[in-house]
């Protein structure tokens, strides 16, 4: 377990798990939602403190913090979900983490839909986890893709300045043109099915979807379905990138 000897109060059961490099806090709150946490035996709930000495469980397995670090980049295949779980609305799933089947306890940074397919990064650490997700860090994600019909330069242009879609608005955001029907995108944030969604407001259908690098990781050298450690310069440029989060 990790180390929590002298905090008399207690650590947040989310924290916990992110910090033992199970999940991100936010995957931490789905996973207490239903019921895959428990602490000394009993279904932990949402704000839950954990106490030097109790058992802490996910999946019904013992959290305990793995010492090494583990940074794993992913050339996820379509038909692969993004998550740890078995089954999603009771339907049974091939997910990543027995797709690869790592030895040790790894988690995916993100989704990446299931009709997409491209860079998926997975690690131990919860921390980086959380501070690659968070919109507010704007770290870049890079996509190819390909459209149903030809892609016009105002189409572009509408697309880079912003696009109301789940009840916001895109932030801006640099795409070029490949050719008559793919473009290249950078995006800072990562709304659910966000690229889609995008071209669907401007009446493009999306025939496929390829992330090609998550801020300095890209997919050169990987083949579909295999994994690599990542380097010790692309780690360390990582963490630097981390470092310079704020908030």
């Amino acid at each position: 377990m990790p180390n929590i000897s002298g905090q008399n109060s207690g650590i947040r059961i989310n924290k916990f798990l992110s910090e033992a490099g199970v999940c991100s806090r936010r995957e931490a709150d789905r996973m207490l939602v239903s019921g895959r946490v428990c602490i000394d035996g009993v279904p932990a709930q949402a704000g839950a403190k954990v106490m030097p000495g109790m058992e802490v469980t996910a999946d019904g397995r013992p959290v305990v913090k793995e010492e090494e670090e583990i940074f794993i980049a992913f050339y996820k295949p379509k038909g692969v979900v993004c998550t740890t779980a078995p089954e999603e609305n009771g339907v049974k799933v091939m997910n990543v983490i027995d797709y690869i089947g790592y030895s040790k306890r790894i988690y995916p940074v993100g989704r990446l839909d299931q009709s997409s397919e491209g860079l998926l990064l997975l690690t131990n650490q919860g921390d980086i986890m959380e501070k690659i997700l968070r919109s507010r860090y704007g770290h870049e994600k890079e996509y190819f893709v390909r459209t149903d019909h030809k892609i016009t330069d105002s189409f572009i242009e509408k697309m880079g300045k912003g696009v109301p879609v789940l009840d916001t608005v895109t932030k801006p955001c640099k795409i070029w043109k490949e050719d008559n029907y793919s473009f290249h995108i950078i995006l800072t944030q990562g709304l659910n099915r966000q690229i889609r969604r995008m071209c669907e407001y401007f009446g493009y259908k999306v025939v496929y979807l390829r992330r090609d690098r998550v801020m300095n990781i890209t997919l050169d050298g990987l083949k579909k379905g295999r994994y690599r450690h990542l380097t010790k310069e692309e780690i360390n440029i990582l963490k630097k990138q981390m470092d310079g989060d704020r908030g």
